[in-house]
């Protein structure tokens, strides 16, 4: 991928590995957004009215993430990708049962979803440790901080 000229100081073979790790957690998050909008509009069940409105809250904060995700692509030089198709071939999460209705079942979906979205998130911040990137290691800290709290209200509401 050749890059576009970048404010960024790191070299050239730095900002094209980060972009790179940029555009999997882009692809990761662009699904897992999807994931977390079908759970928000399917869901049934006695804890409907806490849940459907929480998802919302994940969904709206993640989709900021992945715009964030975006543009430290760009800004570091490269590109973003995120079609539909990119995101369905490139994602690391699994598939998301629509079928599914239950309130607590689209607690579990989306906690273990969560869950592989903040493992990539960790790999991508390692990779960038060691390239001397602390700009997009902050980045992933924020989310990871974030969304570690998220899957931690999904895995409590399961407990009981």
């Amino acid at each position: 991928m050749a890059l576009y000229k970048s404010p960024s100081p790191l070299s050239e073979q730095a900002r094209t590995a980060i972009a790179a790790t940029l555009n999997e957690r882009l692809s990761d998050g662009l699904d897992l957004h999807s994931q977390i909008k079908v759970a928000h509009w399917n869901i049934k069940g006695p804890q409907f009215a806490a849940l459907h409105p929480l998802f919302e809250t994940f969904a709206v904060s993640l989709a900021n993430h992945n715009d964030s995700i975006a543009e430290r692509a760009v800004t570091l030089g490269g590109r973003a990708y995120g079609t539909s198709r990119h995101v369905g071939k490139n994602s690391r999460l699994p598939e998301y049962p629509q079928e599914t209705s239950r309130d607590l079942e689209h607690v579990k979906l989306l906690a273990e979803r969560i869950e592989v979205y903040l493992a990539g998130l960790r790999e991508s911040r390692t990779a960038v440790e060691g390239l001397k990137d602390t700009d997009t290691v902050d980045l992933f800290t924020g989310i990871i901080t974030e969304f570690e709290k998220h899957a931690w209200f999904l895995r409590a509401s399961l407990e009981g």
